[in-house]
């Protein structure tokens, strides 16, 4: 390979993909991209709404983005575009700093899009893309049905076609339910009948993308019926034309309250893309670089934020819809971009007759469809503790909103992070008979302790916030072989780090047990410690240390009978 094609695979491996095709992955990946932009442009639409924005902004989002995605990315079939959870946190952190300001709203959701790129490209460049594993599964279920939730709330109003103006879920449930007499029967009618399409095509017509049936059909009604005569909401005349560069305008005073959102939204829209460009390279046997696609949806969400589009993410069903469809390589999102374009340029009109109660529908199916019971159901038969923490975080989004709940879903990220190092699994191990090796006591019923040794395993790395379970424990531990004990075995294979409060800990409890008569040694990572503790000048050796558990086990006297599989010539006799 040339050194400008190892270069262009390294900075833009889309491009590098796109100019290596052949030309029946190409054509495969223009019938797919033409699927994909059928769907992206109606859920664009719908999503700029729910992000608080007029139409032709959610293509916008759906344009460039797109590109920047299909040069730089490193999945051949992830296709990035508006998302309903980064639209939610948007709306929930720029609405109450704009105040009614629709001038001051574009603005600080532009700056707003900005940080997030520049924090996923100052994460790139950190190769932070192991953050795409920080949200645990069940606080990621359960942030997503909180989404769900007040995604499905904010859009009744719309559907019943009566204005609202109460905060949070509880306050908005109540005032929907005292505004439900005052309900618009058309459009009531309207959004019904965009959930009966939609409904029948998602089962009958898989091919036929819903959101285009269910938008179509009631944007004819509306047109065919007159029925902006009769009051029902429109998205009214909808400009053409590709957007220009457009450099927000920057307000310093709004950055305290940016900075925390644009974090947040850069892990959830992260961690969101990864996992479904994870599983469909999977499927498809490659492997995807999460640093890589850091930068890559660093860009764009800057490249968006300049062509007045806003936050995107990995989008879930596009994607589906692209590799359904045949999709091969990254030239998917590219000619699914220029089938927006060309949506953009020619076909704007017919979109002032869409019934706002109609985008109302689609959302709510796409709220629905981030309801995750299945999941959640598993978590709970799994592990009622983490059941409870999704739980937390759906409660944390409904009662707090969108952007305390991501800071909420971090905060239970880092206390099960804690739970599970700072008290890791303790265990004390013996020989199991007809099984090679040592192993757990608490896990096998026959298993048998060498005589007056205790071979303590520390599942975790030996450092500051555990530091002090692992001198408990082990004490404990010895404590039992008082007044008959030869020694204390530490298994050193789990612990893989060690820091200097560690280091006093393992001093200070081997200090104590030798006073006691208690010999110490270790076993595992002998060179690996030796060279550790040689490069801090620790000589002599704060413990002897075996390469393997038999060998520590045996270094005792009287001779300890070992089996690991094979007889071991006897010890020498005590002198």
């Amino acid at each position: 390979m040339s050194r400008f094609k190892q270069t262009l695979s390294r900075w833009a491996p889309g491009l590098a993909a796109i100019s290596a095709a052949r030309p029946a992955d190409l054509l495969a990946d223009m019938r797919a991209g033409l699927a994909v932009a059928a769907v992206a442009v109606p859920v664009g639409i719908a999503y700029a709404q729910l992000a608080g924005f007029r139409p032709e902004a959610g293509l916008y989002a759906s344009l460039f983005p797109l590109l920047a995605y299909a040069v730089f990315g490193s999945s051949r079939q992830l296709i990035l575009g508006p998302d309903a959870a980064t639209c939610a946190v948007i709306a929930a952190t720029v609405a109450p700093l704009a105040m009614g300001d629709a001038g001051l709203y574009g603005a600080l959701a532009a700056t707003l899009t900005i940080l997030t790129g520049l924090l996923c490209l100052v994460a790139s460049v950190l190769r932070l893309g192991v953050l795409a594993d920080f949200l645990s599964k069940p606080i990621l279920v359960g942030f997503m049905n909180g989404i769900a939730v007040t995604i499905i709330l904010g859009q009744i109003g719309k559907i019943l076609g009566v204005s609202t103006t109460s905060e949070g879920a509880i306050p908005l449930v109540i005032e929907l339910a005292a505004k439900l007499p005052q309900a618009h029967g058309p459009t009531v009618m309207l959004g019904l009948g965009a959930f009966g399409v939609f409904v029948l095509c998602t089962r009958l017509l898989p091919a036929l993308p819903a959101a285009v049936a269910a938008l179509g059909g009631a944007g004819l009604a509306v047109f065919a019926l007159g029925l902006e005569a009769q009051g029902v909401k429109t998205l009214g005349v909808v400009p053409s034309g590709l957007p220009g560069l457009q450099v927000p305008e920057l307000r310093p005073e709004t950055l305290p309250q940016l900075l925390p959102a644009a974090a947040g939204l850069a892990l959830v829209s992260f961690t969101s893309m990864m996992l479904a460009s994870r599983a469909f390279a999977s499927k498809h046997g490659y492997e995807v670089d999460p640093d890589r696609d850091l930068a890559a949806l660093g860009l764009a969400n800057m490249l968006g934020a300049l062509t007045r589009g806003f936050a995107v993410s990995g989008a879930d069903s596009r994607t589906a819809v692209g590799d359904a469809a045949g999709g091969r390589t990254h030239a998917t999102g590219l000619f699914a971009a220029l089938a927006v374009a060309a949506v953009l340029v020619f076909l704007m009109a017919p979109l002032r007759y869409v019934p706002v109660a109609a985008l109302g529908a689609v959302l709510v199916m796409a709220g629905l469809s981030l309801v995750d019971l299945a999941s959640l159901r598993v978590i709970f038969q799994l592990d009622r503790a983490e059941a409870a923490i999704s739980l937390l975080a759906t409660a944390g989004v409904i009662a707090l909103g969108a952007t305390e709940g991501i800071l909420m879903a971090v905060v239970l990220a880092l206390l099960r992070f804690l739970r599970l190092t700072a008290r890791p699994r303790v265990e004390i191990l013996g020989r199991v008979e007809g099984m090679p090796g040592f192993h757990a006591i608490v896990r096998h019923a026959g298993a048998v302790a060498p005589p007056g040794v205790v071979i303590f395993r520390f599942n975790g790395p030996l450092v500051f916030f555990n530091a002090d379970h692992f001198r408990r424990s082990l004490l404990s531990a010895a404590g039992d072989l008082d007044g008959r004990a030869e020694g204390v075995v530490l298994d050193l294979l789990p612990i893989t780090e060690v820091d200097v409060t560690g280091l006093f800990a393992l001093r200070e409890v081997t200090e104590s047990l030798t006073g006691r008569g208690i010999r110490v040694v270790a076993a595992g990572r002998q060179t690996e410690w030796m060279a550790w503790m040689r490069e801090r000048g620790l000589e002599p050796r704060l413990v002897e240390i075996f390469p393997t558990l038999r060998h520590a086990v045996k270094s005792f006297r009287p001779p300890v009978a070992v089996d690991d599989g094979a007889r071991l010539a006897p010890g020498p006799e005590p002198q």
